[in-house]
């Protein structure tokens, strides 16, 4: 017989009754019943009910052990009565009558619970993260992961992509996060920077000639957390592909995202495809995001005209108008029927929330010339301006229109909130479904209002529409680029973009953008300089691996599906990072640590690291 086990905890069937079998795991649960000692023991694969008689020679051992001790029982597999019998348990049919127990480890006091989903406290469950890992709903996510990564991994095989791994350790460049630098021994005062993203490598695998590159890929971002966002670290699937459009590029991950999510989705469904192609200025229109939730039926109108008229007299609005700015009408479907209290709070919402002046609003109701609305702003606008309101908007009687005025970026921002706050409000948003969508035609610039200059609008990298001809001859916010993202259920999963492989295009369009050659060539000179021997046209996309499976898993917050993440504040509580150096490691690396000024009532201490000579 094996030292640890003959099956699993998952694995005895009414056809093993007689047997003489051996477990090894966790003490999940224990219960004592008139005497008799039952407990669950509990390993990777499920959990087996255990029995201990008051006369059997290890029923003191047992008796005195606490949950999540782990050990090996051997004893007999018996059948459970038939009003003991558990349907919701895989071995539900048996139990394991103990004769032998071997204590391989005892538990201490535990400081939180295994048995049960009693929420704890974020410091408490990641300082313990190895026994949170254990709870039965994030065991379960770690595993979904890894069979979702197994599947991605396969489907990517499939279409005859080769996977490859490129450098941790490389070179700082701006991609739009900050780096983490790592010093170098061998070079004082330089350091390497852990890879934002495999971009620049990535696009060199193509390059050197290979036709379609994927991988698992570990990125570094010194950004702070946010619920679908890790701080430090994440993994994406990255994809590459030579001689490819960006239709080449859709059809390649749809159906790697359609079947993964039609795997591991459960009963929920998946939009067909192909996904709905909505370019980037008709998303900010019609949903207020460039990450839209198709689930969700409202589209937001542009109603600026209708504010416009001169037969409106709601100076507020008119006032944004002439100032530039625009009015975005949300439709809120069924809302006629809501009590007061309903638009109050959306508007106490808007103020708070969202720091605008509120939310106007027009409810409509049928009146004896057709459509007529009613509401604090109603009386400003005439009759004949609020059916054509309606209209544009797409709704009829008991319905309420909400309105957003402010510059057109304002505007959709709140435009967007509250379409998703109305849809929850009112429950109209679709369920278990996924629905996907390309966001395309992105543009290449935008106008940064804090240092009055042109900036790249996403990825420097991306191949402008229309080539050099539109650098040269359009104005720099018409420009267009081949860029897109893919969002599923108003959760970005990815860029992406057919790339800029012209060194000619890419140093106009760095230009424009105010970086001389010089600068290019010294940030971005390894991959220019492998373009200028032959470079193909080539294109990818990067599915960020933590939001896929966060979707499948349906939690809120990654770090549900994350094995070891780190804090809101990018600490590792359980191991102790980050953490100060030791003075041998700073010598040798030619560092010296100068803390920040200490606030005014801070203890003046200094870390440990402090004292490291510098060279």
């Amino acid at each position: 017989m094996h030292a640890y086990r003959t099956h699993h905890c998952a694995q005895l069937r009414a056809d093993n009754v007689g047997e003489t079998v051996r477990l090894s795991g966790w003490i999940h649960r224990k219960r004592d019943h008139g005497g008799l000692l039952f407990f669950d023991l509990r390993d990777h694969f499920g959990l087996t009910q255990c029995v201990a008689e008051p006369e059997a020679s290890v029923f003191p051992t047992l008796e005195g052990l606490r949950a999540e001790s782990v050990v090996t029982i051997t004893g007999r597999c018996v059948a459970r009565t038939d009003d003991t019998v558990n349907d919701r348990l895989d071995t539900g049919a048996i139990e394991v009558r103990i004769d032998e127990v071997v204590v391989e480890s005892a538990a201490q006091e535990l400081p939180l619970p295994v048995f049960g989903e009693a929420e704890y406290p974020e410091d408490i469950r990641l300082r313990y993260r190895f026994l949170d890992l254990r709870r039965e709903r994030l065991h379960k996510n770690i595993v979904l992961r890894s069979k979702i990564i197994s599947a991605l991994r396969q489907r990517m095989i499939d279409q005859d992509f080769m996977e490859f791994q490129t450098p941790i350790l490389t070179a700082s460049s701006p991609e739009g996060a900050r780096d983490f630098l790592v010093p170098s021994r061998m070079h004082p005062g330089e350091f390497y920077a852990l890879p934002q993203a495999p971009q620049q490598f990535k696009q060199l695998i193509m390059c050197a000639g290979f036709d379609r590159y994927f991988q698992i890929a570990p990125c570094f971002r010194d950004e702070d957390a946010r619920a679908d966002r890790s701080p430090g670290e994440f993994y994406q699937l990255d994809i590459e592909m030579a001689f490819a459009t960006q239709e080449d590029v859709f059809q390649a991950v749809e159906p790697v995202l359609t079947s993964v999510f039609e795997d591991f989705g459960g009963d929920r469904k998946v939009a067909e495809t192909p996904f709905p192609r909505i370019p980037y200025k008709e998303a900010m229109l019609k949903f207020g995001s460039d990450k839209p939730d198709l689930r969700n039926p409202i589209v937001i109108a542009d109603v600026t005209d209708c504010f416009a008229d001169d037969a409106v007299t709601f100076k507020a609005f008119k006032g944004v108008i002439e100032q530039g700015g625009v009015v975005r009408g949300i439709p809120a479907p069924g809302a006629g029927s809501q009590p007061r209290s309903f638009f109050d709070k959306m508007n106490d919402w808007a103020r708070k929330d969202m720091k605008a002046p509120g939310l106007g609003y027009v409810i409509f109701e049928d009146g004896e010339d057709g459509l007529k609305g009613k509401g604090p702003i109603a009386k400003f606008i005439p009759e004949d301006v609020q059916r054509r309101m309606a209209e544009l908007a797409g709704i009829g009687a008991g319905d309420a229109l909400f309105f957003a005025a402010d510059k057109p970026l304002k505007a959709a921002e709140l435009a967007g909130a509250a379409r998703l706050r109305i849809g929850d409000e009112l429950d109209i948003c679709e369920k278990g479904v996924f629905r996907f969508c390309w966001i395309v035609d992105f543009p290449l610039y935008e106008y940064n209002e804090d240092d009055k200059k042109i900036d790249f609008s996403h990825n420097p990298f991306s191949m402008p529409q229309g080539g050099m001809e539109a650098l040269e001859s359009q104005d720099p916010l018409d420009i267009l680029a081949y860029q897109y993202d893919i969002v599923c259920n108003g959760v970005e999963l990815s860029s992406g973009a057919i790339r800029n492989h012209r060194p000619d295009i890419m140093l106009r369009a760095f230009d424009i953008a105010g970086y001389d050659a010089d600068t290019v060539e010294r940030e971005f000179g390894g991959m220019l300089n492998a373009f200028r021997y032959g470079a193909p046209p080539h294109g990818g996309i990067a599915p960020g691996v933590d939001r896929i499976v966060m979707l499948l898993a349906d939690e809120p917050n990654l770090r549900e599906v994350i094995l070891f993440p780190m804090n809101q504040q990018a600490q590792d509580l359980m191991m102790g990072a980050p953490a100060p150096a030791e003075p041998k490691q700073l010598r040798e690396l030619h560092l010296r640590v100068v803390q920040p000024p200490k606030k005014e009532g801070e203890a003046n201490t200094e870390s440990k690291a402090e004292g490291g000579e510098g060279k």
